[in-house]
């Protein structure tokens, strides 16, 4: 069963930055594409930003696209959202979630990927 776990999430100050990383277990990254989710509270989940196994497509919603970047090490087994300029409202529960892409050059935002972490929160202050 693969694992997903989340990391680097946390308090920080509008305008600032934050990393946070997604470690695959018991298989290899390059075999899914690797999407990243929110929750923020009182809210349903929503996805932010994906990329596809080969990590040549990327995908983000428009409150993501351009602050956010999505990248993969493979040798680490590991994705990064690095999440710039970061405001109020990406307060939240951030998920990754992994999945077996139908595709293998491009990837998708939407509830059923295979493998989810147990989020992380980040929480952006005024």
């Amino acid at each position: 069963q693969l694992q997903v776990v989340e990391s680097g999430g946390g308090l920080v100050q509008a305008g600032e930055s934050l990393r946070l990383s997604c470690a695959l277990y018991g298989d290899t990254l390059d075999y899914y594409s690797v999407g990243w989710f929110r929750q923020a509270p009182g809210k349903e989940r929503e996805g932010v930003s994906c990329i596809s196994s080969t990590g040549t497509f990327t995908y983000y919603t428009d409150s993501a696209k351009g602050r956010f970047t999505i990248s993969r090490d493979s040798a680490k087994n590991t994705v990064y959202l690095e999440m710039n300029a970061l405001e109020p409202e990406d307060t939240g529960v951030y998920y990754c979630a992994a999945d077996s892409p139908e595709l293998y050059r491009s990837c998708i935002l939407y509830m059923g990927y295979d493998y989810w972490g147990q989020g992380t929160q980040v929480t952006v202050s005024s």
